[in-house]
C-alpha cells in the first residue's frame, strides 16, 4: 500500500534532493558508483563449483585438454576466493600519474645493481643482442622492473590467484579463464604440480613475470638444458624477455620514443593521443604538425601520441616509435614502456 505525501514528506524530500545535489560529487561515473570486486566476497570464501561457468571449464579440461576426473577433483577441491588479489587488482601501480609512477621503478637502487649486472651477464647478453636483436638495456630494465632482478617473483599461490580472478572479477573473467587453462597445461607439460608455484597478484610467475600465455609462447631454453626455466636460469630469463620483444617486433639500434615537448599543435595528434595505443600518424605528419625534428621509422611505420604527467599538472608528449609499441605489447601501459625506456638509458649512461 502507497501512502500520500504529507507536506512535512515533501519538505523532507526536497531538503534530501538538495542535500544530494550540493554535497554529493557530480561527476560519478557508473564504473565509480559500481562496488569493488573484493567488496563482494569473504576471503577464504569456496568457489561454488556446481556454478554453470566453472561446470564448463571442467568439462573443457576433461574432454578437450585430457586432464582425469580425479586429477581436476584433486586440484579443484576446496579452491577459495583469495581477496587480497582483488584489492591489488583495484590498486595497481600503472594508474599512478608518471610523476608519481617513474620513482617507483627509477631509483639510485636499481641503476646501480642494473649496471652491475650488464657487467656480469656480458658475455650472455652479447649472445642475446647477436641472436635476439633486443639490447641488453632493455633487456635488463625489464628484468629490474618486473622482478628487481630475480628478487621479487611474487608469494601468491598461482592457481588461487587464477581462480580468484576467473571466478570473483567479472571485468577480466574471460581472461582469466583462458589463464587458468593455459596455466594447467603449462604445468603438465612442465612436470609441474599446479598447486605449488606461486606467482604476483597479477597471475605472473617468475623472474619474468609471465602470464601463462606468454611463457607458452615466448619462454625460450636458452642454456641448453632442455628445459624453460623462467625461475632460476638467468639465460632462460634473459633471452625470453628478449624474444618476446623480438617476436612483437623489436628493430635493434631504432628509437623508442622522441620528444614532442608540452603542447600538440594538430588535431590530428591530439585525436591520436585520445585514441592511446590505437592512435597511429605517419612520423612525417608527427615531424610536420609539431615543426620539429624526428629520426626515421622503421620500415616508415606509424608512431604513437603518448602524454605523461607532469607534476605541474601538465603533459609531456612523446612518439612511440615501433620499438616502444613492442614494449607496450608486454604490458599495455605507456607509462610502463616510458619507465623501461628511461630506466635502460639510465643503464646505460
Amino acid at each position: 500500500m502507497r501512502f500520500p505525501l504529507l507536506p512535512k514528506d515533501v519538505i523532507g524530500l526536497s531538503f534530501l534532493l538538495a542535500w544530494l545535489v550540493f554535497f554529493c560529487p557530480a561527476r560519478l561515473s557508473a564504473q565509480e558508483l559500481r562496488p569493488l570486486a573484493a567488496d563482494l566476497v569473504a576471503d577464504g570464501q569456496l568457489i561454488d563449483l556446481s556454478n554453470p561457468r566453472y561446470q564448463e571449464l571442467l568439462q573443457e579440461l576433461a574432454t578437450r585438454h585430457g586432464f582425469a576426473q580425479e586429477e581436476l577433483e584433486r586440484l579443484f577441491a576446496g579452491v577459495a576466493i583469495k581477496k587480497r588479489v582483488l584489492e591489488l587488482m583495484d590498486t595497481q601501480s600503472e594508474a599512478k600519474p608518471y610523476f608519481e609512477y617513474a620513482p617507483l621503478f627509477i631509483t639510485p637502487q636499481i641503476i646501480e645493481q642494473g649496471r652491475r649486472l650488464l657487467g656480469e651477464h656480458r658475455e650472455l647478453l652479447e649472445r642475446i643482442e647477436k641472436e635476439l636483436g633486443v639490447e641488453r638495456e632493455i633487456v635488463v630494465a625489464i628484468w629490474g622492473v618486473e622482478s628487481k632482478f630475480g628478487k621479487n617473483k611474487g608469494a601468491f599461490s598461482m592457481f588461487q590467484t587464477l581462480n580468484t580472478m576467473f571466478d570473483a572479477y567479472p571485468r577480466r573473467s574471460k581472461f582469466y579463464r583462458e589463464q587458468l587453462v593455459e596455466y594447467l597445461l603449462l604445468c603438465r607439460e612442465n612436470g609441474v604440480d599446479p598447486l605449488t608455484v606461486t606467482g604476483s597478484y597479477g597471475g605472473a610467475f617468475g623472474q619474468t613475470q609471465f602470464i601463462p600465455s606468454s611463457f607458452r609462447l615466448y619462454a625460450v631454453d636458452f642454456d641448453g638444458d632442455g628445459r624453460r626455466d623462467v625461475w632460476e636460469s638467468a639465460p632462460d630469463v634473459l633471452a625470453s624477455i628478449a624474444n618476446y620483444l623480438h617476436r612483437f617486433g623489436w628493430t635493434f639500434k631504432t628509437p623508442i620514443y622522441h620528444e614532442l615537448g608540452k603542447k600538440l599543435k594538430g588535431e590530428k595528434l591530439e585525436k591520436a593521443y585520445a585514441q592511446g595505443r590505437k592512435g597511429f600518424v605517419p612520423r612525417a605528419e608527427v615531424k610536420k604538425i609539431q615543426d620539429i625534428s624526428l629520426p626515421p621509422s622503421p620500415e616508415n611505420k606509424e608512431l604513437t601520441i603518448v602524454g605523461l604527467e607532469l607534476k605541474d599538472g601538465g603533459l609531456r608528449y612523446v612518439a612511440g616509435y615501433p620499438n616502444f609499441q613492442a614494449i607496450t605489447r608486454w604490458n599495455n601501459s605507456n607509462r610502463y614502456a616510458m619507465v623501461i625506456a628511461e630506466l635502460a638509458e639510465k643503464l646505460k649512461e
